[in-house]
């Protein structure tokens, strides 16, 4: 038989101190929920720290594609500046080259290390860098006669 638990959040506080910087970054984090599908993207778990967000961005040229980061968001925009060739008539148009604005929330120790694009895909290189006022250390114990 499984046991179920249930979590009292209001009175958290009781035992779980500075966790009321987590409920803060998950109402920060679902600020940035986009309601569109567009453009496409991937995000990989390389390892326990490096990251990768793919975003298919094929038909975008290099000075129509943006990555910044802004208040531990990651912003990726994408901004079609050319018109169709006068006289083009498409008999279907299924490639799509809008314009768009994807943005992710970041921890505040994760790095952005780069940003590439290959065969249409976006690759951004993220890294999670543990300070050392993070890492775990030993106190040492002094004993008194």
């Amino acid at each position: 038989m499984t046991q179920m638990y249930t979590l009292d959040l209001p009175n958290i506080h009781r035992f779980a101190v500075g966790f009321d910087r987590i409920f803060d970054e998950l109402h920060r984090t679902a600020g940035t929920l986009n309601g569109t599908n567009y453009p496409p993207y991937n995000i990989i778990k390389q390892s326990e720290t490096a990251y990768l967000i793919e975003v298919a961005v094929a038909g975008f040229e290099e000075a129509e594609l943006d990555v910044e980061v802004v208040d531990l968001e990651l912003i990726i925009r994408g901004e079609n500046k050319r018109s169709n060739p006068e006289g083009t008539t498409y008999l279907h148009q299924g490639i799509a080259a809008r314009n768009f604005v994807r943005t992710f929330a970041l921890h505040e120790n994760v790095e952005v290390r780069s940003a590439t694009v290959r065969n249409g895909i976006l690759t951004v290189a993220l890294e999670h860098v543990i300070p050392e006022s993070a890492k775990p250390k030993k106190i040492a114990i002094t004993f008194q006669k």
